[in-house]
């Protein structure tokens, strides 16, 4: 978004970028849903998640040290909570793959998976909250559609139960009271002089990033 573009507040911004980044497709979800994902490119799914969660999760409380105050703090440390959360329901998805805490640790991660997570580091480490906040908000429902649809296709297609699939359940949902957090951080950073363009194009990014995991799951099928 341009510099000179004038914004009049948090939801006409969100609206904005969510309109900007607007889901192209998905592949990997394309073939999951018609049954044509082998087994090896689950465990992929698996592996790459368990790198991801728990890098988000030193992210999300590396932000909620640098901007412990309300209504941050609070949004980050839940993130932070919700990783860890995330991370104990992957493990039911890997044993349902066979797969042990040891083979998820010795899992070598594809470097194109991983820009996800790097860029959240980089953000948390150098960004602003309100950055971190508007990135996470607009693209929260096509996350949580990608994981809907994904929990759905691998109880349907390759007979996982419900347990097995938590993990994408629970990102299915958004957390309770995150989007009223997150758009009142957009808020403050807005108020305090945050530069729109800034923030949006780390909205643009994170969604390119988000992208870019999927397609290096699809990635040879």
């Amino acid at each position: 978004m341009p510099t000179h573009v004038p914004t009049r507040d948090a939801a006409e911004l969100v609206q904005a970028v969510r309109k900007e980044t607007a889901a192209s497709g998905n592949r990997f979800l394309d073939l999951l849903e018609s049954g044509d994902v082998p087994r090896e490119r689950l465990v992929r799914l698996a592996g790459e998640q368990y790198r991801i969660l728990g890098s988000d999760r030193r992210s999300f409380a590396l932000l909620a040290s640098r901007y412990p105050e309300p209504p941050a703090g609070d949004m980050f440390l839940s993130l932070a909570q919700g990783e860890g959360r995330a991370l104990e329901l992957l493990r039911d998805f890997a044993a349902a793959l066979e797969l042990s805490e040891t083979d998820l640790t010795a899992y070598e991660p594809r470097p194109p998976a991983q820009t996800y997570p790097a860029y959240v580091a980089q953000r948390a480490a150098f960004g602003t909250a309100a950055e971190v906040a508007l990135a996470m908000l607009a693209n929260l429902e096509e996350w949580g559609a990608y994981c809907g649809r994904a929990a759905d296709a691998l109880t349907r297609r390759y007979g996982f139960d419900e347990d097995a699939v938590g993990f994408f359940r629970f990102f299915a949902e958004p957390p309770p009271g995150f989007g009223e957090q997150a758009a009142a951080v957009v808020a403050a950073g807005l108020e305090a002089g945050e530069d729109p363009a800034d923030m949006a194009r780390a909205a643009r990014l994170l969604h390119a990033y988000e992208k870019a995991f999927w397609d290096a799951l699809a990635d040879g099928l």
